[in-house]
């Protein structure tokens, strides 16, 4: 029985994937072996010295402590792409605010109304206020091409606009998604010189805060509209308040309001909208919770972002899951020892990501708890489980 403590509302589409024979799910579970969360902060959280597992119901861990959760061997799982096609909509729809003054036409249309004018006599006039260009034919910008940055690439394109896109990390996976018709670029700036809009679509780091600074500002095209449903922090707010002031930015559309930005001209600030569907809430409840079940049954990780990715059919009768530093002799170290012990091994797999790495190994026999033992007592090894 795995005790899972849910942080947030998890989606019941996600949560009936949990059978109540195998597992108990609540938010006032102890010494819980798995967390399942949204945003809730758990930076200060004191983990449980048995918790196994993290699955993160959306795409950002920023409110996760991953470097205690490594050094404990606690693996973070999130869920790319189970958001994707509710931000690529309100992606849309911030393009078209961007463009049009949409929110300013409607709040002027009830300002009317409330000071007690015929608003239907004043429309042809006061529309003039509001007008702003269409998409079609306009160039967008589009950095970072993963799970959300390629569907709002390609129905972009679909739209009759042209593509440029951005991403030094692109995959192969990520690439076959693209329409072949789309630009990408390898110097960003060749980006900022010809796009009309640009949004961005990627994550939060040390290394990305402040990427949208007043050097990279002042690359764009002037007259830009800039979307940022990714991270509030990504964007230097300084250099883009600076930037709305003097018209380099036209429009900035952000998911992430803060006082400062609410307060100024040009900026649309809606509230954290971007994956508030409820098709969004339950795909991300489903997959993390597959992930988690599949972690905690299997010893499969999917889908981690702070250990690497191992899955393995089950095979042989038993199965052991190493998590440890990668360090040079691990391999030979894990298996010296189960065959000193005269355990066969069926079966392994074995990936490292920077400091740490995982190893699955699917063993012939039934082994002693002395052999698990054997193999926590290794020197770097961070934490064994043992899978009937």
């Amino acid at each position: 029985m795995y005790r899972i403590k849910t942080f947030n509302k998890i989606s019941p589409v996600g949560l009936n994937r949990l059978e109540p024979e195998h597992y108990t799910v609540s938010d006032a579970e102890t010494e819980e072996d798995a967390i399942l969360v949204r945003s809730a902060k758990l930076l200060d959280y004191q983990f449980p010295t048995n918790l196994l597992a993290i699955a993160r119901a959306g795409a950002g861990v920023n409110n996760i402590p991953l470097d205690r959760c490594s050094e404990s061997g606690i693996v973070v799982f999130n869920t790319p792409g189970a958001n994707a096609n509710a931000v690529k909509e309100l992606v849309l729809c911030a393009m078209l605010m961007g463009s049009r003054d949409v929110d300013g036409g409607i709040q002027w249309v009830r300002q009317q109304v409330a000071s007690g004018v015929d608003v239907t006599t004043v429309v042809e006039k006061g529309k003039a206020a509001f007008i702003g260009p269409e998409l079609y034919k306009k160039t967008l910008g589009v950095i970072g091409l993963g799970a959300i940055g390629s569907l709002v690439a390609n129905i972009a394109l679909s739209m009759g606009m042209d593509v440029y896109g951005y991403d030094p990390f692109l995959s192969v996976d990520a690439a076959l998604r693209l329409d072949r018709h789309i630009r990408v670029v390898k110097d960003i700036n060749e980006l900022y010189k010809r796009a009309d809009y640009i949004t961005i679509h990627i994550h939060y780091t040390a290394q990305t805060e402040h990427m949208i600074d007043a050097k990279a500002i002042a690359a764009m095209k002037r007259g830009v509209r800039f979307i940022n449903l990714a991270r509030g922090e990504i964007v230097d707010d300084d250099a883009m308040l600076a930037a709305l002031d003097t018209g380099r930015v036209a429009a900035y559309i952000t998911d992430f309001p803060n006082n400062r930005l609410v307060g100024a001209p040009h900026v649309i600030a809606m509230p954290h909208l971007g994956a508030s569907t409820p098709e969004s809430e339950q795909n991300c409840a489903v997959m993390a919770v597959d992930e988690l079940k599949d972690y905690l049954e299997n010893g499969n990780i999917r889908n981690s972002v702070n250990m690497p990715a191992v899955s393995q059919e089950r095979s042989g009768v038993c199965r052991l899951c190493i998590l440890h530093r990668n360090v040079p002799a691990m391999l030979a170290n894990i298996t010296t020892l189960l065959s000193r012990d005269g355990v066969n091994v069926e079966n392994m797999s074995n990936k490292s990501r920077g400091d740490y790495a995982y190893t699955i190994v699917d063993l012939g026999a039934q082994i002693d708890q002395s052999v698990v033992q054997d193999v926590k007592n290794l020197a770097n090894v961070i934490r064994v489980r043992f899978i009937a």
